[in-house]
Order: C-alpha cells, then sequence, then structure tokens
C-alpha cells in the first residue's frame, strides 16, 4: 500500500483524503493537532465516511512516499517538524496551496524530498474535526512528468478529477487571477460573492486581475488581457452566497493568505518593475484590518 500523509487536514486536506482512504489502496496518515475518529465528506455527489487514522506528534510518524501539504500557505513553517520527519529521498511533497510560489515556499522545509506545486479547485468548508462539506467537484492540476503522472494514479477510481498540464505555470497564474481578485474584494467588504454586483467592483476586479496577468507574462507564463474578462465573468457567474476561504479566515480572525496571493503580484511585479497599484492597495487595507482585529 501506499503510505500518504496528509499534513493539514482542514477543508482541502480532509476533502482529498477521505476518497484516497476509501479506495483501500492507500495508508493514509492524518498529521492533526486534535485527534478526530471519523473523517467525514459530503458533496452534492456523495458522502464518504472512513475511519481516520491520526497522529499529533511528528516523533511517532516514519516517512512516507506521499505527503500532502494543505496547509494555508503562511503556516508552512509551522508543519516544519511533520515534513522533517516524513521527508526521505523518495518522498514527494505535494503542495496542495494557493499562490504559484509553491516550491519556493516548501523547499527550504522539503529535506530531501521533492516538491510538486498542485492548483486546486475545491470549493469546500470545514464545519468540525473530521467534517467538510463540498460545494462542487475537486479538480487538480499537476506539471507534466513523472511525479505528476503517479500523483495522477493516487486518485485512479475517485471523484477527484487530476489534469497532468505541459503548461502548469498558466494554470496557477490563471487561479491566482481569480484568488487574488475575489478573496481581496470579499474579505474587505466583509460580502460573498454577490458584493461583485455593486457599480464598480466588477471592473476593479478586472483591474487587480490585469495587474496579475501583466507579473504572470514576465514570470513567463502565457496570459491575455482576456483572461482578466474570464475572471470577472467566473466570478460574476457565482452562485449567491458563494464566498472565499479569505472571507471566511476573516470572519473567524484568522490569519488571511494575504502574501500567497495579492502580496506575491506585488513583491514578483516589483522585481520586473512592474506598478501593481490596486493589488498593493488591497495589501495595505487588508493588513492594517488584521492589525485591528
Amino acid at each position: 500500500m501506499t503510505r500518504i500523509a496528509c499534513v493539514g487536514v482542514g477543508a482541502i486536506g480532509g476533502a482529498l483524503a477521505a476518497p484516497l482512504m476509501a479506495t483501500g489502496r492507500h495508508d493514509v496518515v492524518l498529521c492533526v493537532r486534535e485527534p478526530f475518529e471519523r473523517l467525514i465528506v459530503e458533496s452534492p455527489a456523495r458522502r464518504v465516511e472512513v475511519h481516520a487514522r491520526c497522529e499529533t506528534d511528528p516523533a511517532r510518524v516514519g516517512a512516507a512516499e506521499w505527503v500532502l501539504l494543505a496547509t494555508k500557505a503562511q503556516d508552512v513553517a509551522g508543519a516544519a517538524k511533520w515534513l522533517a520527519a516524513l521527508s526521505a529521498p523518495g518522498t514527494v511533497i505535494a503542495v496542495l496551496q494557493n499562490g504559484v510560489e509553491h516550491v519556493a515556499r516548501v523547499t527550504p522545509f522539503a529535506g530531501p524530498a521533492e516538491v510538486l506545486p498542485v492548483v486546486v479547485e475545491l470549493p469546500a468548508a470545514r464545519s468540525a474535526p473530521g467534517r467538510v462539506r463540498m460545494r462542487a467537484g475537486a479538480r487538480l492540476t499537476v506539471p507534466a512528468g513523472a511525479a505528476g503522472d503517479a500523483f495522477a494514479r493516487l486518485f485512479a477510481g475517485t471523484d477527484v478529477a487530476v489534469e497532468v498540464s505541459s503548461d502548469f505555470a498558466r494554470s496557477a497564474w490563471r487561479k491566482l487571477c481569480v484568488n487574488a481578485a475575489s478573496g481581496a474584494l470579499t474579505a474587505l467588504t466583509g460580502r460573498t460573492s454577490e458584493v461583485l454586483h455593486e457599480p464598480g467592483m466588477a471592473e476593479l476586479a478586472r483591474g487587480i486581475a490585469l495587474e496579475c496577468v501583466a507579473v504572470a507574462r514576465a514570470e513567463g507564463a502565457e496570459l491575455a488581457d482576456s483572461v482578466a474578462d474570464e475572471t470577472v465573468a467566473r466570478m460574476l457567474a457565482l452562485p449567491a452566497g458563494s464566498g472565499n476561504s479569505m472571507l471566511y479566515d476573516r470572519r473567524a480572525g484568522r490569519p488571511l493568505e494575504l502574501d500567497a496571493r495579492n502580496g506575491a503580484i506585488v513583491r514578483l511585479g516589483a522585481r520586473h518593475r512592474i506598478a501593481t497599484p490596486l493589488n498593493a492597495a488591497l495589501c495595505a487595507l487588508l493588513s492594517a484590518q488584521e492589525k485591528k482585529s
């Protein structure tokens, strides 16, 4: 059986660990702060309930063949002890996080393991430890190559769709366009997706995405300006009440994944001398709100 460890068993980690466990082909350990007996994931398609083998102490785990790192981007350093205990030559750490800096972010903590970036499309929320509700299906994108092919095989026979892409950077930056606009604007206003229908908000979202597109091109990703229009259209088509993890973190008073999203656009833009005033303003405003709370 394939030895898999999931570090960060929130909405994303739980929603992906459960179908892997249900196949019966994998030995999956859940690396958590609070143990729970059952992992239950509900989606429009079905309900998956499996026994949860939880571990709370990195000293009690050995090396894994695969590590699913599903913490928030800013929590990677906090997972360092888990990564050190789980990593060995031959280990692959699949980074299931937002942003475009997966490899740079995790490599300092990966030791001899290979780092595999993953773009995650998975609308879900955790209601309690071991309980996840998905609003739609899961789609993952990984770079083409041996590790990407092997990652796709892990999910064979599950409801999780995995695309192995020869143009991974484009997929990652397209996702960042959405995250940069929807996450920041909903978190800033405290409102779900309906806020995009307010006067001026769709155009603001388009401007945020256009800055992301400009930086993406400077970083080597082939994105046209039309991606910004597609981003806005996608956001306007969301069902009423749709939220974003940054909004939910803001409401709960948790740290925001701001640096990996809008912060990355500003930081990488500065490297290429590309002005990103809208994303810089959002970073300043949200950082000030975060400090106040």
